[in-house]
C-alpha cells in the first residue's frame, strides 16, 4: 500500500488508487500520516478540520472520520484511539514524505562529499516523489500548518539538485530552467546566483549582471533590504571574471558546504540576514551587546534581554543587528524565532518549540506531540549548558514566552515585543523611541541613496518630518525613491505633506505603516478599542486623562485605565505631566492618523479610508 500527501492525499493499493472523497476525510488520513505514528490529538485534528469554528457534534464527526478511514483501508493499517487522540500505524506501507526526506538528506550528504553524480540522481528522485501542492485535496486549515515547510523543503532540494548540476558543468543545459526559477521565486537569492553563474559560464556576463540588479531592485522593493552575503559575493566575482573560471566546488556548491560544519557541531543558525545599512541606535546597541556578553564572573544569572517599543521602531532589525554583532560569544549556535504569524497572530508555543528542537537535532527525534510540557523538557534538555543565543521576536505575553525561555543561564535569550513582558523585566529592558530628525535624516540617506537625498535638503527634511522618526516609514520612503531613479523626492514629500493621504503613501511591497499597526489594534479589548479612535480626535498635543474622561463622558479613573491599556499596548506614549501632576498622554504622528481613519468606520485591513470633511476638521484639529 502507498500513501501520498506531496500533491493530492491518495491511497495506492496495488498501484491502483483507492476511490474515498471528502475534503474532511483527507485530512483526517494526512494529518495521522504526518504525525508519523505518534498521538495526534483530537483538538488538533479538529483545527484541521473546521479551523476555529468547530460544530458542536465534534467527538461524534472525528469518530465517523475515523471508522470510515479504518473500513477503506483495512486491516494493513492501524488506526488506535490513545487520549487525547488518535495515531496510525501504516506497518509495511510507504509514504512519499518518508521517501522524499530521505532521498533528500542523501543526495544532500553526497554534495557535501562532492560526489555530484550520486547527488544529481538522488535529489532527482527525492523531487519526483511531488506530485502538486502538498495536501491539494484536504482542508485548507491543514495546507495552511503544514505546507509551508514542506515546498520549503522541496525549494532547498531543488536548489541542490542544480547546485550538483552545475558542479557537473551542464550550465547551458540550467538556464531555462533557472530562469522559469527565478520568476516563480523571486526573492529565492540562492536561485538568482545560480542563474548568474549559468549565464556567466555560457558567456553572457551582461545578463548575469543585469540579473543581480534586478534582484536588488525586488528585494529592495518588496522587503527594504540589500542583497545577503551569497548574493553580494557572486556579483563580486561576476565583475572580478572569476565566476565562470571557478572550479566546480566552489561558488555553486558553497551555501550547501557552508553548512556541513553545523551539521557536524549540531550548531544552529538560525539568525535573519543583517541589515546592511543598519543606522543609528548606537546607544541602545552598546546597551543590548553589554547585556548579551557573558560576564566574566559565573554569576549564574540568566541573560535575558527585552526590546520594546511600537511598531515600526525598528525593534527586530535592532535585535538582529545585536545578535550579528555579538555572535563570537555563542559558539554553540544561534537560534530564531518570529512568535506572531503573518496575519499578525501569535503562533502558539508548541509550534515554535518543534521549530527550534528540529534546529537543536537530531530533527527525527522531535516528537508530533501536542503535550505542550513534553516539548518544553526537551527544549529545556537541549539549551542546557549550552551557549546559545535565542531570539524571539514580537512575543506577544508572558504565557506565550514561559515556555521558550530555558532554564539554565547559559543561553541567553533577546526578546522584542511591543510592551512590557513582566517574564524577562528587568535591567536589561530597552525602550525604544523614534529617532531624532539626524538619524532620520542619515537612515532616509542609507535607503534612498546619499546622492538623491542631498540634492533634494528641503524634500528631505520634509520626509523626515512627516515620518516622525518612524524607521518602517522612512525606509519605505527610501525604498520607493531608490527604486525611481527619475523621479525626485520633491514629489514624494509633497504628497506626504497631506495628512488625509500620507498613510497610503507609506506603503512600498509588503511594507506597510498602516498594516503594521493592526495587530497591535486587533490585540485591544474591545471597549479599548471602541474609543481609541475618538481619543485621537483630541489632537496632536499632549493630554491628561481629565480630558480624555469628558470627551468620552467616563469617569476619570475609568479614562485613565483605558488610556493605560493603550499605552501598554504602545499605541500611547506617556508624555510627562500637567501643572497638577496628572500623567499626560500622547499619540505618535502616525499611531494618531492611523486611529483617525479607523474613526470613519473603514475596513482595517484596506488602508485608511478617503478623504472626508470630518476627517479634514479632525486631522487638522490644533
Amino acid at each position: 500500500m502507498e500513501f501520498r500527501v506531496l500533491g493530492p492525499v491518495e491511497v495506492r493499493r496495488d498501484g491502483r488508487r483507492v476511490a474515498f472523497s471528502g475534503a474532511k476525510l483527507h485530512t483526517v488520513l494526512a494529518a495521522l500520516l504526518v504525525a508519523r505514528e505518534e498521538v495526534i490529538s483530537d483538538e488538533r485534528l479538529c483545527r484541521l478540520l473546521w479551523g476555529w469554528a468547530p460544530p458542536a457534534t465534534v467527538s461524534a464527526q472525528l469518530y465517523t472520520y475515523v471508522s470510515r478511514l479504518r473500513k477503506i483501508l483495512g486491516d494493513d493499517v492501524l488506526i488506535d484511539r490513545r487520549p487525547p487522540g488518535y495515531a496510525m500505524s501504516i506497518g509495511n506501507a510507504t509514504l512519499d514524505l518518508t521517501e522524499f526526506e530521505k532521498l533528500a538528506l542523501s543526495g544532500r550528504e553526497a554534495l557535501i562529499a562532492e560526489d555530484f553524480e550520486k547527488a544529481g540522481e538522488l535529489l532527482r528522485g527525492a523531487l519526483a516523489r511531488w506530485n502538486g501542492l502538498p495536501f491539494a485535496n484536504a482542508t485548507e486549515y491543514l495546507a495552511d500548518a503544514e505546507a509551508p515547510r514542506l515546498t520549503e523543503a522541496r525549494a532547498v532540494t531543488l536548489e541542490h539538485r542544480i547546485a550538483a548540476d552545475l558542479a557537473l558543468g551542464r550550465h547551458e543545459q540550467l538556464t531555462g530552467e533557472l530562469t522559469g526559477l527565478v520568476a516563480e521565486f523571486p526573492l529565492r537569492e540562492r536561485i538568482r546566483c545560480q542563474l548568474m553563474t549559468a549565464l556567466c559560464r555560457s558567456g553572457r556576463q551582461a545578463d548575469a549582471i543585469h540579473l543581480y540588479h534586478h534582484g536588488r531592485a525586488v528585494l529592495a522593493d518588496e522587503l527594504g533590504v540589500n542583497p545577503g552575503e551569497e548574493l553580494q559575493a557572486t556579483y563580486r566575482a561576476l565583475l572580478e571574471g572569476t565566476l565562470d573560471r571557478q572550479p566546480r566546488t566552489a561558488a555553486v556548491v558553497a551555501g550547501t558546504r557552508r553548512e556541513a560544519p553545523d551539521r557536524a557541531t549540531g550548531a544552529p543558525a538560525m539568525l535573519p540576514p543583517d541589515t546592511v545599512d543598519f543606522t543609528g541606535r548606537e546607544p541602545e546597541l552598546e546597551l543590548l551587546c553589554r547585556a548579551l556578553a557573558p560576564d566574566g564572573q559565573g554569576s549564574g544569572r540568566p541573560r535575558r534581554v527585552l526590546v520594546t517599543g511600537m511598531a515600526g521602531l525598528g525593534k527586530t532589525a535592532l535585535a538582529v543587528h545585536a545578535a550579528h554583532r555579538c555572535q563570537r560569544h555563542f559558539p554553540d549556535g544561534q537560534l530564531y524565532a518570529d512568535l506572531r504569524a503573518p496575519d499578525g497572530t501569535p503562533r502558539h508555543p508548541t509550534r515554535v518549540l518543534r521549530r527550534l528542537l528540529r534546529a537543536l537535532g537530531p530533527a527525527d527525534e522531535v516528537p508530533a506531540t501536542e503535550d505542550q510540557d513534553q516539548l518544553v523538557r526537551l527544549y529545556r534538555e537541549r539549551t542546557r549548558g549550552r551557549q546559545l543565543l535565542i531570539v524571539l521576536d514580537n512575543a506577544s505575553g508572558a504565557a506565550q514566552l514561559g515556555p521558550l525561555l530555558p532554564n539554565t543561564p547559559e543561553p541567553a535569550v533577546l526578546v522584542t515585543g511591543r510592551t512590557a513582558l513582566p517574564t524577562v523585566a528587568g535591567a536589561h529592558t530597552v525602550a525604544l523611541a523614534p529617532l531624532a530628525p539626524r538619524d532620520s535624516l542619515e537612515l532616509l540617506s542609507a535607503a534612498a541613496g546619499p546622492a538623491r537625498v542631498a540634492a533634494a535638503p528641503g524634500a528631505a527634511s520634509a520626509i523626515v518630518e512627516h515620518c516622525a522618526g518612524l524607521p518602517l516609514a522612512l525606509r519605505i520612503v527610501g525604498t520607493r525613491i531608490a527604486a525611481r531613479p527619475h523621479s525626485t523626492p520633491d514629489r514624494l514629500a509633497r504628497r506626504l505633506a497631506d495628512p488625509l493621504t500620507r498613510l497610503r503613501e507609506l506603503h512600498s511591497g509588503d511594507l506597510d505603516v498602516h498594516t503594521s499597526l493592526l495587530p497591535s489594534w486587533r490585540a485591544l479589548d474591545p471597549e479599548v478599542r471602541a474609543v481609541f479612535p475618538a481619543l485621537a480626535a483630541l489632537g496632536p498635543q499632549p493630554f491628561p486623562a481629565a480630558d480624555a474622561a469628558m470627551s468620552l463622558s467616563l469617569p476619570e479613573a475609568e479614562a485613565e485605565r483605558l488610556l493605560e491599556a493603550l499605552a501598554d499596548a504602545a499605541l500611547l506614549e506617556v508624555s510627562g505631566a500637567d501643572e497638577w501632576g496628572q500623567p499626560c498622554y500622547l499619540f505618535h504622528p502616525l499611531v494618531r492618523l492611523f486611529a483617525l481613519s479607523l474613526a470613519e468606520g473603514a475596513a482595517p485591513d484596506c488602508g485608511p479610508p478617503a478623504r472626508t470633511e470630518r476627517n479634514r476638521r479632525l486631522t487638522h484639529r490644533p
